[in-house]
């Protein structure tokens, strides 16, 4: 499984892009960052995203992925997968004619460019070859992580999270996690108030596995702090733990 890591910044600032991994260069495991990095003939290929929840930062690239579309009169349909409560968000507050047109109806309701297809939490689902397990996790919004399994490799993503349960239980079959680190330590009751996680909460987190995969990525830092987290994950005895940069590449 090939991962392109298109975005991974917790926030938007020059050089650092809001979160979107390529998946074997034709799904995407959230959409905050599309056309400003990939080329045309690289969008088309894209028929399926994966939506962890409904913020802005997860979703922005969709929008103009869907105008690209249109314009280029290319006939291509993408996937928006996700479960009812963030399918139901992003239909009724960004595809809604008003903040953008409803590209669920356009250019047809027979033939629309987006298509919502939702998935159940913890039931195990075959999306293009793949594997696909949604699993609740506690941020702001409702939101989900995602295990996902082609063959031999298993990829264990986060999304946003503070502290959470269930997607541990899945870590023991993963051979690389994606896991959110937003704040330093200082921040952890910021942290805590905004459902996302710090070095020591991570460390905290990782004690609920069953066993911790062999490859941890870390995503969605903060830019303003980054150098900070970075020496601050240095100092806990993990496996390989990476702090992930946008453009990174990796075959798990």
């Amino acid at each position: 499984m090939n991962i392109k890591v298109l975005g991974s910044s917790g926030a938007e600032f020059p050089n650092y892009r809001p979160p979107a991994y390529l998946i074997d260069n034709f799904f995407l495991l959230d959409a905050g960052t599309i056309g400003s990095v990939l080329p045309d003939i690289d969008q088309w290929k894209i028929k399926t995203i994966l939506l962890s929840h409904s913020h802005l930062d997860h979703i922005k690239g969709i929008p103009f992925l869907a105008d690209n579309i249109i314009i280029s009169n290319v006939n291509n349909k993408v996937r928006l997968i996700s479960t009812c409560d963030v399918l139901n968000a992003v239909s009724k507050h960004i595809f809604n004619n008003v903040i953008w047109p409803d590209f669920s109806k356009i250019p047809s309701t027979c033939n629309p460019v987006i298509e919502y297809v939702e998935i159940p939490s913890e039931t195990e689902m075959e999306i293009d070859g793949y594997s696909i397990t949604a699993i609740p996790v506690n941020h702001s919004v409702p939101a989900i992580g995602y295990l996902i399994k082609k063959g031999p490799s298993a990829l264990l993503y986060t999304g946003d999270t503070g502290p959470t349960d269930k997607i541990w239980r899945y870590a023991d079959k993963a051979s690389a996690l994606i896991v959110e680190v937003s704040f330093p330590n200082q921040m952890n009751d910021m942290a805590l108030l905004t459902g996302h996680l710090t070095p020591s909460l991570l460390l905290n987190e990782l004690s609920k596995c069953k066993a911790i995969p062999p490859l941890i990525l870390v995503t969605h830092t903060k830019p303003q702090f980054r150098e900070e987290i970075m020496r601050e994950l240095r100092n806990i005895s993990l496996p390989e733990i990476k702090l992930l940069c946008d453009e990174d590449e990796y075959i798990i």
